[in-house]
Protein backbone atom coordinates (compact mmCIF):
# COMPACT_ATOMS: atom_id res chain seq x y z
CA UNK A 1 0.00 0.00 0.00
CA UNK A 2 1.24 3.16 -0.75
CA UNK A 3 0.90 6.54 1.42
CA UNK A 4 1.42 9.74 -0.08
CA UNK A 5 2.57 13.20 2.45
CA UNK A 6 3.09 16.53 1.06
CA UNK A 7 6.14 18.59 1.44
CA UNK A 8 7.13 21.73 -0.04
CA UNK A 9 9.30 22.11 -3.14
CA UNK A 10 12.22 23.81 -1.40
CA UNK A 11 12.30 20.31 0.81
CA UNK A 12 12.20 18.34 -2.03
CA UNK A 13 15.16 19.73 -3.08
CA UNK A 14 17.01 18.96 -0.26
CA UNK A 15 15.84 15.52 -0.55
CA UNK A 16 17.23 14.90 -3.82
CA UNK A 17 20.47 16.70 -2.52
CA UNK A 18 21.25 13.30 -0.72
CA UNK A 19 19.20 11.01 -2.02
CA UNK A 20 21.46 8.24 -3.41
CA UNK A 21 21.07 7.15 -7.17
CA UNK A 22 20.16 3.58 -6.43
CA UNK A 23 17.51 4.38 -3.72
CA UNK A 24 13.89 5.02 -3.38
CA UNK A 25 12.39 8.41 -1.50
CA UNK A 26 11.13 5.70 1.21
CA UNK A 27 14.56 4.23 1.38
CA UNK A 28 15.81 7.38 1.52
CA UNK A 29 13.43 8.76 4.39
CA UNK A 30 13.92 5.17 6.39
CA UNK A 31 17.41 6.01 6.47
CA UNK A 32 17.90 9.63 7.56
CA UNK A 33 14.79 9.34 10.35
CA UNK A 34 15.99 8.46 13.93
CA UNK A 35 13.28 6.59 15.82
CA UNK A 36 13.72 8.59 19.26
CA UNK A 37 10.92 8.28 21.90
CA UNK A 38 10.77 11.18 24.71
CA UNK A 39 12.06 8.24 26.99
CA UNK A 40 15.40 8.16 24.69
CA UNK A 41 15.88 11.77 24.73
CA UNK A 42 15.30 12.30 28.31
CA UNK A 43 17.74 9.80 29.18
CA UNK A 44 19.95 11.16 26.91
CA UNK A 45 19.60 14.51 28.59
CA UNK A 46 20.08 13.07 32.04
CA UNK A 47 23.35 11.41 31.02
CA UNK A 48 24.59 14.63 29.67
CA UNK A 49 23.52 16.64 32.87
CA UNK A 50 25.04 14.57 35.35
CA UNK A 51 28.12 16.39 36.80
CA UNK A 52 27.64 19.42 34.24
CA UNK A 53 27.69 21.72 37.16
CA UNK A 54 31.50 20.72 38.37
CA UNK A 55 32.32 20.65 35.04
CA UNK A 56 31.25 24.39 33.79
CA UNK A 57 33.14 24.92 36.76
CA UNK A 58 35.81 23.33 36.61
CA UNK A 59 36.53 24.97 33.14
CA UNK A 60 35.64 28.17 33.78
CA UNK A 61 38.59 28.00 36.46
CA UNK A 62 40.89 26.70 33.95
CA UNK A 63 39.94 29.61 31.59
CA UNK A 64 40.16 32.58 33.80
CA UNK A 65 43.71 30.73 34.83
CA UNK A 66 44.88 30.83 31.57
CA UNK A 67 44.01 34.15 30.70
CA UNK A 68 45.78 35.65 33.75
CA UNK A 69 48.67 33.79 32.94
CA UNK A 70 48.76 35.23 29.19
CA UNK A 71 51.65 37.38 28.75
CA UNK A 72 49.61 39.09 25.90
CA UNK A 73 46.63 40.04 27.36
CA UNK A 74 46.21 43.21 28.13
Amino acid sequence: MSTSIRISEKTKRKLEAVKRDDETFDELLDRIVVDRTEADVEHLLGRAGAGIDEHMKRKNEELSESLANDPNRD
